[in-house]
């Protein structure tokens, strides 16, 4: 009985002893690969195989993990189709009008116009500086704005034309402040001089004939002009009223008045307007050049920015052309961006691998994780596969057992 009970315990003992020994050396094995997470020292000296597999080369790895990940996945050519498929028109623009959202909701919450302020410091820039350079070197060229003035002649000062309301203001304006009597008589005496009278005097004498010369030769101009001075001078309000009279009845007033309804420059010659489009664009142009950018640079002091600044973000806020074309200006800015990508999106990404060091962020991060980390995520990842393989290694125990066993069995 003892014979026979060691004869069956050493056929049995082989299969079961190889499925222990492969089972738990597989998975010893395994566990050697994260474990221990820290070198081991005895007696000044580190132990072999500590740290595990792993945690002794992670540098090592996260240098093949980056350079695998880099060479077969995030290839130049798979981050452009990766950018493709990231910036489809419709996504750009959902983006934009986020944005575009997001900046206009900031302006209205902000409380202490932050923007109304750069907005006045880039109007008073440009007005008061940018504008006037540009505008001083631009104004050296021959047809600067010869274009735009002479729209403006032909269409505004070539059709101007009084009506009869303006007209009549206009004469009256004149007889009232230009052709006064009392300035009309201080204008005669001006003029009335010694020196005029007998040039005057002398003039008619010679250059007349018939009737005339003896008019002028026996009673001559002189002394009536004389008597008009003195009258002008020593009876000034007879005077006044005079030459107020003579202004009624010859209607001046009426006859102004017509003058002004007929003035246009369309009644002049062909050749004269041209002259005067020309003349005219030159008189603009140099007035530019010589004063044109000191006259925008005071003009820009002589404006409170900040406070049309204020006014121009207030009326943006609540404007609602501004709330309902933000969609149009996404779409229209996304398309620019689609445009642009595909002629130069293969470049960006080239030039934007080297900047973005995707390489070396996945070796940071793999090296950052820490052992016990990367023992959790590869065994949540491959746990089946692991425990298969700790599996097979008990299976091939005991086959390998068995087989030991069943020469036992026929050598005896």
């Amino acid at each position: 009985m003892p014979i026979e009970f060691d004869y069956w315990w050493r056929i049995i003992l082989p299969p079961v002893a190889g499925g222990v020994i492969g089972y738990f050396t597989n998975d010893l094995a395994i566990k050697m690969l994260f474990r221990p997470y820290k070198p081991i020292h005895l007696w000044g000296r580190r132990l072999p195989f500590t740290p595990g597999l792993i945690p002794r080369n992670q540098e090592r790895l996260a240098k093949r993990v980056s350079d695998t990940i880099m060479n077969s996945l995030l290839t130049p050519e798979e981050l452009q189709k990766l950018a493709k498929r990231l910036l489809q028109i419709d996504r750009v623009k959902s983006a934009i009008l986020w944005l575009l959202q997001l900046a206009l909701k900031q302006i209205k919450e902000d409380k202490q116009q932050k923007t109304a302020k750069i907005l006045a410091d880039i109007l008073r820039d440009l007005f008061g500086d940018s504008i006037p350079k540009l505008l001083k070197t631009l104004s050296r060229r021959g047809d600067f704005l010869e274009t735009q003035i002479n729209q403006i002649f032909d269409r505004i000062l070539l059709e101007l034309r009084m009506n009869e309301s303006q007209a009549r203001q206009l004469s009256d304006w004149l007889l009232k402040v230009v052709f006064s009597p009392d300035l009309i008589r201080q204008a005669l005496i001006n003029f009335l001089t010694d020196r005029n009278i007998n040039v005057i005097d002398e003039g008619f004498k010679e250059k007349t004939s018939g009737t005339y010369w003896v008019v002028a030769n026996l009673f001559g101009v002189k002394n009536a002009l004389s008597r008009l001075r003195s009258f002008c001078l020593d009876d000034k309000e007879t005077a006044n009223t005079r030459i107020q009279e003579l202004l009624l009845s010859l209607e001046i007033r009426t006859r102004l008045k017509e003058f002004f309804l007929d003035l246009s420059l369309q009644n002049l010659p062909v050749a004269t307007v041209k002259q005067l489009r020309e003349t005219t664009n030159n008189a603009v142009r140099d007035y530019l050049q010589e004063k044109g950018a000191e006259l925008l640079h005071e003009f820009s002091y002589s404006i409170d920015w900040d406070k049309i600044s204020v006014l121009i973000v207030n009326r943006l806020q609540s404007s609602s052309v501004v709330n309902s074309s933000l969609e149009v200006i996404s779409e229209e800015l996304a398309l620019i961006l689609e445009r642009y990508l595909e002629e130069d999106l293969e470049k960006i990404v080239t030039e934007a691998i080297p900047i973005l060091s995707i390489d070396q962020v996945i070796i940071d991060r793999v090296n950052a994780t820490s052992p016990e980390q990367l023992e959790v995520a590869t065994q949540s990842i491959v746990k089946n596969e692991l425990q298969a393989i700790v599996n097979l290694g008990g299976v091939l125990g005991v086959f390998i057992g068995a087989l030991q066993s069943l020469i036992l069995w026929f050598s005896n």
